[in-house]
């Protein structure tokens, strides 16, 4: 950024905030600290939770406006009356301040701000421009490998479903590059007509880069010159009765013009830009991010961020939009549906992270007018969409506390499982559910530590968790405000789990947190369920009641995310070698130990000057190599 932030946090020390403990009194006794400077302010209520973090050019005259007693929205208003004192930080510029603003907001949560709640990554399609036979895959994170990144892709199956039909189209490679310098046998993919086999010296690299070329005019949006050129051979293999030449191209074509269907709209005006759509109704919004690259449709997102109590639209998008691009880079257009804030500022701020120009606009008419409609439209169906799924889960959770007599509807549930084999490479794992259906955010797992635990003790290894996660709890939640406490927790097991769960909470000062045993009960089959809970007797739902089929697919969820921490954890393990305990040798430096030695054991095995002939291994990293594997001879 341009300058360094300031700190400066005025605390009141003025009659006026004594008097009054909440309200526009003690925001107006700060205005006579405040500089007319950019910067961001916090306000808190009584027990010092922040309540809203904003941004403003003038400092004081945004203080200024709330300071007023009348003339708030009912949203402001109530945000005012509840505000107990206030912090503030000056900035250099008013873009400083908004990028801080919308930093702070991420970590501090607080209640009446805008919150983009799902902040992943995009996948990119990926073509290497360091090897002589490039391979096409899908990555993820920073751009620091040297080729070609096109995307991003609204989603991992998007870009997983473009690189299985350009494999077929283009025939580019996706085995590893050991393989390809093995050459001597070609791949699966070769046979099944989904690689040109440069693994089995099946095709020159300069015919491969002829491909490259293909698919970089594709993936571009130069289809029709692909296409063309795809015609053209046809027609003159064809003409030399290479018949069977002939049907290959003619099946490449029609798998490149299935992948053009399947992207939906493709723009003809519109080279590059992300359309951003926003429907809000009763408290709720969804906003639906189309990505147009190459004039090409390469797929859409909906999210549904926190409204901050019912946030107007222009702050909605515009709060939505600085936290959406902080980890991404911006295209060179946004298309909106809605005027947003500031969009000077927003523009500068988008501007100064691509590094060229952003431009913002909130289209009338035209094709680009047309793709915000249909963007708009998407975003109307999956707010409706996600209100009908809202609404059933509700009426679930309130059915779970009839069954079970809890004093209300649980607004977090979470839900335990282990998994194991004899009791090697055991993992617990925790699902969460809750109003808005499961929080895959907030899902953990638990590598079982203890040495002293009987192999496949699954109630030690429930203790463990449990200990594990409210000990951790206490200490970073203890005044239970962080919305991370669970009101309910489901067992997989009977009563002896729930009786080693109950005396870990004992154990840890917790005797407030519901619990309950989820068992298969009679002939182990699902519909016969039995429910455990502490000092009550056995209990069964009837077989049809949805409430049954609500705890089964919580159940099966948490024994599903359990079942794939353990298998990763297994495969880890099988994978692992004794070179992954050598201080200094990375990934690249085993692979090359590997392929220079051809097993870890020979790297054991191997004096000191043969490791120091391995490409990449300099003569320190060899005597360190050398030193831990013959340190106890």
């Amino acid at each position: 950024m341009g300058g360094d932030v300031t700190d400066q946090e005025y605390e009141e020390e003025g009659t006026a905030a004594a008097e009054a403990q909440t309200g526009p009194e003690v925001i107006r006794a700060y205005l006579k600290e405040l500089s007319n400077g950019p910067g961001v302010y916090r306000m808190l209520d009584r027990q010092g939770a922040v309540l809203y973090v904003g941004k403003a050019r003038s400092l004081k005259k945004r203080v200024a406006s709330y300071a007023k007693p009348t003339g708030h929205s009912p949203r402001i208003g109530r945000m005012v009356s509840a505000t107990a004192s206030m912090m503030f930080l000056t900035t250099e510029t008013e873009i400083e301040a908004l990028l801080l603003e919308q930093n702070l907001i991420k970590q501090l949560k607080p209640r009446y701000n805008v919150l983009l709640r799902d902040d992943k990554s995009f996948p990119f399609i990926f073509i290497s421009t360091e090897h002589d036979f490039p391979r096409l895959e899908k990555h993820r994170g920073a751009k620091t490998r040297k080729g070609r990144y096109y995307g991003p892709f609204a989603s991992a199956g998007a870009g997983n479903r473009t690189i299985n039909t350009l494999q077929k189209v283009f025939l580019l490679r996706s085995c590893t590059d050991r393989e390809v310098e093995a050459g001597d046998r070609p791949c699966l993919n070769f046979h099944l007509k989904r690689c040109a086999g440069p693994c089995g010296g099946r095709i020159s690299k300069e015919d491969y880069a002829k491909l490259v070329t293909e698919a970089d005019d594709f993936l571009r949006g130069r289809t029709t010159k692909v296409q063309g050129e795809m015609a053209r051979q046809m027609e003159e293999a064809s003409g030399a009765l290479e018949f069977e030449r002939a049907a290959a191209l003619r099946d490449r074509i029609r798998a490149l013009s299935h992948v053009q269907s399947a992207q939906g709209i493709n723009p003809e005006g519109v080279e590059e830009a992300d359309v951003v759509a926003l429907h809000a109704d009763e408290g709720q919004a969804c906003v639906q991010v189309f990505f147009i690259r190459s004039n090409q449709n390469w797929g859409n997102r909906a999210y549904f961020p926190r409204t901050g109590a019912g946030a107007e639209p222009g702050e909605l998008l515009e709060a939505f939009l600085v936290q959406f691009y902080d980890n991404k880079t911006p295209p060179r257009r946004l298309l909106l549906s809605h005027n947003v804030d500031n969009a000077d500022l927003l523009e500068a701020a988008l501007t100064q992270k691509r590094g060229r120009r952003v431009e913002v606009l909130v289209p009338q008419r035209g094709e680009k007018a047309m793709l915000v409609d249909g963007a708009l439209r998407n975003a109307r169906e999956a707010l409706g969409r996600k209100m009908a799924e809202s609404a059933s889960q509700a009426r679930l959770l309130q059915g779970l506390a009839d069954a079970f007599d809890l004093d209300a509807p649980p607004q977090r549930i979470e839900v335990y499982d282990n998994s194991h084999i004899q009791g090697a490479h055991a993992v617990g794992a925790m699902i969460v559910s809750g109003p808005e259906g499961f929080l895959k955010s907030s899902y953990r797992k638990f590598n079982i530590r203890s040495k002293d635990l009987t192999p496949g003790d699954d109630f030690g290894m429930m203790r463990e968790v449990l200990d594990r996660r409210f000990t951790r709890l206490l200490k970073e939640d203890p005044d239970r405000d962080k919305g991370d406490w669970p009101d309910l927790l489901l067992i997989d097991g009977g009563a002896g789990q729930v009786s080693a769960v109950a005396a870990a909470l004992a154990e840890v000062g917790v005797d407030d947190v519901e619990v309950i045993g989820v068992a298969k009960g009679v002939d182990r089959n699902a519909g016969k369920e039995e429910f455990y809970r502490p000092s009550q007797p056995v209990k069964a739902l009837p077989h049809r009641d949805p409430v049954l089929y609500f705890i089964q697919r919580l159940r099966d969820e948490a024994h599903r995310f359990a079942i794939g921490a353990h298998r990763a954890k297994r495969s880890k393990a099988i994978s692992s070698t004794p070179l992954d305990e050598v201080p200094g040798v990375g990934p690249a430096r085993k692979r090359a130990l590997l392929a220079h030695f051809g097993s870890a054991k020979a790297v054991s095995r191997a004096g000191l000057a043969d490791l120091k002939s391995v490409e990449g291994v300099s003569d320190q990293l060899a005597e360190k190599i050398y030193a831990f594997f013959n340190a106890a001879h």
